[in-house]
């Protein structure tokens, strides 16, 4: 997965460049709203990261540039100004999200997986398989169905979209603020148990009638699916 940073501040360079190339990600970065425009016209990124202060021209101006010449690239706007105007012009201009300053990193990561899901870049992600399987689980995303062994499980949409999140990224640990953003969206109180609640009850359902436990907990970390 590619991302095109552009930012002219050296500690967010570093800050995002560092944390994105941990999850896996290729990283290009881009100081300049010329280089940006450059870059981006290329249509090999799936999502863009566009800082709205530059020193030639500014993210909104880069923005409208892009998408005239029929860019579909995801742009996620930062900056650091926070009214409803800004939110507002920005958005207009053709981004897509709109984060800012200063940010958590888990937040920016959430945002990014969420363009990326939408797929409306010139690069589209692989389709997604429509079946899941950890162990004996099974999550058909087709039928709605989900299965351990031979038993149906009932699942809430919502317990069926918090099962679907962690089966998609077995064996990596996700958040609270993470699974906020995946599965309740960005409105949501990060201050709520609700995570905590919706666990409860998935594990109930999928785990408590069986030997082999999949909903794991890492205490001071978040959750994650696995079969060790």
């Amino acid at each position: 997965m590619r991302v095109l940073l552009v930012e002219d501040d050296d500690r967010i360079v570093d800050f995002v460049h560092r944390g994105l190339r941990a999850e896996g990600y290729t990283v290009e970065v881009a100081r300049s709203g010329q280089q940006a425009v450059a870059l981006g016209s290329q249509g090999k990124f799936q999502v863009m990261i566009l800082d709205l202060g530059l020193p030639d021209m500014n993210g909104r101006e880069v923005c409208e540039r892009l998408r005239n010449t029929g860019v579909a690239t995801p742009i996620l706007m930062l900056t650091a100004r926070d009214t409803v105007q800004d939110k507002v012009t920005g958005l207009r201009s053709g981004a897509d999200d709109y984060m800012t300053k200063p940010f958590a990193f888990e937040e920016l990561l959430a945002r990014i997986e969420v363009l990326m899901r939408r797929g409306n870049g010139k690069i589209k992600p692989e389709k997604e398989s429509k079946e899941l399987r950890i162990a004996d689980l099974v999550l058909n995303g087709e039928t709605h169905e989900v299965k351990r062994g031979e038993t149906l499980i009932d699942l809430t949409p919502k317990e069926f979209s918090l099962l679907e999140c962690f089966m998609r990224t077995p064996g990596k640990v996700l958040s609270r603020t993470r699974i906020l953003e995946q599965v309740w969206g960005y409105s949501a109180d990060p201050l709520t148990n609700v995570v905590d609640v919706y666990i409860r009850q998935l594990r109930r359902k999928i785990d408590d009638d069986y030997e082999l436990k999949l909903l794991k907990t890492v205490r001071g970390f978040g959750y994650k699916m696995d079969v060790s």
